[in-house]
């Protein structure tokens, strides 16, 4: 097994990586430091790199006897390393280094000075690069800034799967592309890739905690490892990635692609292929969630453990998917997607790919002197083409994207003013914010039913925030009239007519459009699937239109049969994102 990796690798990347360095008689050695080289992704990429005789590989770290282990095995020079040693500059600058690598981690606990091997590598006059995964590390980095562009060297953070090749997939996804509303990342590895402690850690000090993710032009907080949904990873020709579930964790995308690309709503999602972990990991955060932990990190000892007893099932496939939702400068609204499947256990070598990229530009002299988050460093075409030894498969896929009331009102959408038009163009998330005048029926019966129902009480100028999130073929909105809020549910219910359901019940709109106003009257009500009396069914004069200076606005009467008005909503909203 062995030298049948020995030959593919040979046969493909390594002769790749040389010619792209124009290896050849002549060209000095180049030591290149790997720290944790010897790791799970560390060793992926000093694997990759040792079979280029010109470049002198350092395979370092704390154990000795694990850095020679696996030099006797793939090659490169062993070293002991300590990146907490105070000694650390002084033991780098020893090997004269052209390029350090850290690939150790876990980055969220270096400490005092999170830079220092960055630092040290800059004082040796050698470039710098890590595998970091966490957002505030990889952001971070550019404080070294300028002390990079002094020393003429590269220090890039995340040089990994997140963010290095998922921007270099945005980049190809939104070519064309004017107005983001959403960009995800997907990761789906196979459960018999190996686990490396550090990684387990940095997960799990997530699971349960709340995380920042931009949503519709503002930062929403939900927990890590949450609302987990299902997956499947298709290209054509390739067998499926099927069966897989992935739920919200961190990356370094959330922090970096919501001004860097512009984008509306940014997420990061990760799965687990067995089940069985993948809810077992759901229910330590809601022990974490419950208080009845600080952080589930320690557990990440025990859970490998476990982890490790359970590689033998599962599947050695995974893959990961990038996707893009948003409007084309020629008005079309998209959907865009860039699958990898990787097979026969090559998943692992991914995150490392954009290291091996990263060596060819620096010693290609490719690369800007400065400090920064590796962000659209290169193409993806460089990332396929670098993967030439694994076995790999890319697909890209576009889908046309519809919104849901175009989709319900047809022909009659585009008669509506466009600031109507916008307000419920959702492709992914919409949020918009306003201020409206809510007044109260008088009647004693009135104000009784408003209070059950939890009615806001009668205002002017009350703040208003709408939040429109498109889930498949439904709309989920929820409306916040100064702290009071309302949650509902759009679908489909035929031509010219949806469903809103507001718990157990759900009422049919057919709406009407006429005078460039939009019409929301309620034609009949269900209670549990099951038909409501109509006498009990409430009343709904509301439209949407467009004020003399030029904002979308609302006014929503609600009334009942023999009740009369129960509340009523005038007012504005302004888009946020």
């Amino acid at each position: 097994m062995t030298g049948l990796r020995a030959t593919v690798i040979c046969s493909g990347g390594a002769n790749v990586f040389c010619q792209a360095m124009n290896c050849g008689a002549g060209l000095s050695t180049e030591t290149i430091l790997i720290i944790g080289g010897y790791g799970v992704f560390g060793g992926k990429l000093a694997q990759a790199l040792a079979w280029d005789t010109r470049l002198d590989v350092v395979v370092a770290g704390r154990d000795l006897q694990r850095a020679q282990a696996f030099c006797d095995h793939h090659g490169g020079r062993a070293l002991v390393l300590d990146t907490g040693s105070p000694n650390l500059a002084v033991d780098i600058a020893a090997q004269a280094p052209f390029l350090v690598v850290d690939a150790a981690g876990p980055f969220q606990g270096y400490g005092g000075d999170p830079y220092r091997v960055a630092r040290a590598a800059i004082s040796c006059g050698a470039h710098y690069l890590d595998l970091s995964d966490d957002a505030d590390f990889t952001a971070g980095i550019a404080a070294l800034e300028g002390t990079a562009q002094a020393a003429g060297v590269t220090a890039l953070s995340g040089v990994s799967s997140v963010p290095a090749i998922s921007s270099a997939a945005v980049v190809a996804l939104t070519d064309g592309m004017d107005d983001i509303h959403l960009i995800e990342s997907v990761i789906l590895p196979g459960n018999r890739a190996p686990r490396g402690l550090s990684v387990m850690r940095a997960i799990l000090a997530q699971v349960g905690r709340p995380m920042r993710v931009w949503r519709g032009g503002a930062y929403e907080t939900p927990l890590g490892w949450s609302e987990g949904r299902g997956e499947v990873l298709e290209i054509d020709g390739i067998a499926p990635v099927r069966h897989r579930r992935s739920s919200l964790i961190g990356a370094p995308d959330l922090a970096l692609f919501p001004e860097f690309f512009n984008a509306r709503s940014v997420e990061f999602r990760a799965g687990l292929d067995l089940w069985v972990m993948h809810w077992g990991l759901a229910a330590v955060g809601w022990l974490a969630r419950l208080r009845l932990m600080r952080s589930a990190e320690p557990l990440a000892g025990v859970l490998k453990w476990v982890a490790d007893r359970l590689e033998p099932f599962g599947s050695d496939r995974g893959g990961m998917r990038v996707r893009v939702v948003g409007r084309l400068s020629d008005g079309r609204a998209v959907r865009r997607d860039w699958t990898l499947i990787a097979e026969a256990g090559d998943g692992p070598h991914i995150p490392a790919v954009a290291a091996r990229v990263m060596c060819k530009r620096l010693l290609a002299g490719k690369a800007k002197a400065g400090a920064r988050a590796c962000l659209a460093e290169f193409s993806l075409g460089e990332v396929e083409s670098e993967m030439a030894d694994l076995q790999v498969a890319f697909g890209r896929a576009e889908t046309p994207v519809v919104p849901l009331f175009s989709q319900v009102l047809g022909k009659q959408f585009n008669a509506l003013p466009p600031k109507v038009q916008a307000l419920h163009e959702v492709l992914h998330i919409r949020r918009w914010q306003g201020q409206a005048r809510i007044t109260r029926g008088r009647g004693m019966l009135s104000r009784l039913i408003c209070r059950i129902v939890g009615f806001p009480p009668a205002g002017d100028g009350v703040p208003v925030t709408v939040t429109m999130h498109r889930k498949g073929d439904a709309e989920h909105w929820l409306r916040d009239f100064g702290g009071k809020r309302f949650r509902s549910v759009m679908t489909r219910a035929g031509e010219g007519a949806m469903w809103e359901r507001f718990g157990p019940f759900r009422f049919e709109i057919p709406f009407t459009v006429q005078d460039q106003r939009l019409g929301y009257p309620v034609r009949r009500a269900r209670l549990f699937g099951v038909p409501w009396p109509k006498v009990l069914t409430p009343k709904s004069d509301a439209f949407e239109g467009v004020d003399a200076d030029g904002r979308a606005t609302f006014d929503v009467t609600v009334s009942l049969p023999f009740v009369g008005v129960l509340v009523r909503y005038q007012g504005w909203l302004g888009d946020v994102g």
